[in-house]
């Protein structure tokens, strides 16, 4: 059962989104208020986060900040619930992490829509993942392409386990240092340059025009989702 974080302050709101998301099967818990939203996630590792942006006594843009700065959280995708709807707001909200962005008021089914596709993307209990003709086994550690096997280090590996299990999510170069290298590390932003170029020159057919791992100006890496195209079931 996939379980969704909910912070929302509007009390009608909350009651209604907890009704019809547990009727189609998930398992919701929330909070009305902004405090604690962080520690709350850490607590129940969401496989979503529905996020208020106006809160009584938060903003909803420095929750987002602080999930996707830290390293339990960044990977979980987030829909942001607001009532801001100008332009300007959307790309911010989408530019500081979030995967989704819906205007209030919306219509319920909507919403629960837009939380199955981002359900359908998540592949971090896969134990296969593929791409197109790129293809990892995370349980013999194991990378091919076009059905040959790739020769990666294990940092190149987990580099990449990461980036396709978190599909469509934007990632920075000191979050992906946290991931992948951990806390305790002697190594800088620049590090992540060289692997990414390093796994492109091995996955990619053309490394100065990649398909797989896609760059965002200004912010890091990201892996494309629309390539994705199958996952095994998990254990």
């Amino acid at each position: 059962m996939k379980k969704i974080v909910l912070i929302e302050d509007d009390a009608d709101l909350f009651s209604l989104l907890k009704y019809n998301l547990e009727k189609e099967g998930f398992a919701l818990v929330g909070s009305q208020t902004g405090k604690g939203a962080i520690d709350l996630c850490r607590r129940e590792k969401p496989d979503l986060i529905l996020l208020d942006i106006m809160l009584p006594d938060s903003d909803g843009l420095d929750i987002c900040k602080g999930i996707r700065n830290h390293p339990e959280l960044v990977g979980i995708p987030i829909i942001f619930l607001t009532a801001r709807a100008s332009e300007t707001d959307r790309i911010l909200g989408l530019e500081l992490g979030a995967n989704d962005y819906i205007v209030k008021p919306f219509f319920v089914r909507e919403l629960i829509a837009r939380v199955k596709v981002h359900f359908r993307g998540q592949q971090s209990g896969a134990k296969l993942l593929k791409a197109g003709e790129l293809e990892l086994d995370r349980t013999a550690c194991r990378v091919k392409l076009q059905n040959e096997d790739l020769q990666l280090t294990a940092t190149e590996f987990r580099l990449l386990e990461f980036l396709m299990t978190r599909p469509g999510v934007v990632f920075s170069r000191e979050q992906l240092l946290d991931a992948v290298w951990g806390h305790d590390r002697a190594v800088t932003d620049r590090t992540v340059d060289v692997y990414i170029l390093r796994l492109r020159q091995k996955i990619e057919a053309d490394a100065t025009a990649p398909i797989f791992i896609r760059s965002v100006r200004g912010f890091g890496y990201s892996f494309n989702e629309s390539v994705l195209t199958t996952m095994a079931a998990t254990a």
